[in-house]
């Protein structure tokens, strides 16, 4: 536990004097307020209930992008600048490094999502203490937002598992980028398959698309206000299986 420790401070101080993790909070704060305003203008100019989990379900497509930027160094960068044999010689299982640098990494990515608070805290004083007579005064179900911060908290946990996975496969951040980002798109679109004419793909490829779906996970329960345990289950079994491949590929490089 000790050395899970050091490995974690160590990958949270690299977070916060990093340009690249700064640059992703702007850029996703940016996208998430822009989303915000927009929405909130339309719906209180056609007077329509607000979405209060719509932050949220845009910050999860933001992920599929932004988790692979937050994790691409982790390894990549270790292997490439030779520090990574230096921490192999340390006195630290290679498990204990596979788990530091990811709960560094699912830390900093909750900093990201404490910060969407602002979005819900700002509909919140609109629609259950706005004034009367305001167009969008209509009381927000606080526990789906509840539910949905759940769904986004393991959601990106799964996504910054695959990143990492992917980190410890090549010495290229940019190359595990691509790669960690193009699996999570297909398992983002894997949701939208039903759309897909039956012509080109069976009912059966369709649902098994759905099953391995980040998204279906989320959308289907989280986002509706449910905490089904299956859908947990899911998030975690990805993050476990990403984490054990990741340990195995970093066991690898001893052999070298």
């Amino acid at each position: 536990m000790r050395n899970i420790w050091t490995i974690f401070k160590r990958e949270i101080r690299q977070y916060f004097v990093s340009p690249i993790a700064y640059l992703v909070a702007f850029a996703v704060l940016l996208l998430l307020g822009l989303s915000f305003n927009t929405d909130l203008d339309y719906r209180v100019a056609n007077q329509l209930r607000p979405d209060a989990t719509l932050v949220l379900s845009n910050f999860a497509f933001l992920m599929v992008f932004f988790a692979p930027l937050l994790t691409m160094r982790l390894f990549a960068e270790e292997a490439r600048e030779g520090t990574l044999e230096l921490l192999m010689t340390m006195p630290t299982r290679d498990v204990d490094l596979v788990i530091g640098k990811f709960l560094g990494a699912w830390v900093y990515y909750c900093v990201l999502l404490a910060l969407t608070l602002v979005f819900e805290g700002a509909l919140l004083s609109i629609t259950n203490f706005g004034p009367e007579g305001f167009p969008l005064r209509s009381r927000v179900d606080i526990g789906q937002i509840i539910a949905a911060y759940i769904g986004i908290f393991l959601y990106g946990g799964a996504t910054i598992a695959i990143g990492l996975m992917f980190s410890a496969m090549t010495e290229n951040q940019i190359v595990a980028a691509f790669l960690s980002m193009a699996v999570l798109l297909m398992l983002w679109v894997g949701d939208i398959a039903g759309l897909v004419p039956a012509s080109i793909l069976s009912t059966e490829v369709v649902e098994a698309l759905r099953v391995i779906s980040l998204q279906s996970h989320y959308s289907s329960s989280f986002l509706r206000g449910l905490i089904v345990l299956e859908d947990m289950y899911f998030y975690i079994a990805i993050m476990v299986v990403s984490l054990f491949v990741t340990t195995r590929l970093v066991e690898s490089r001893r052999w070298r």
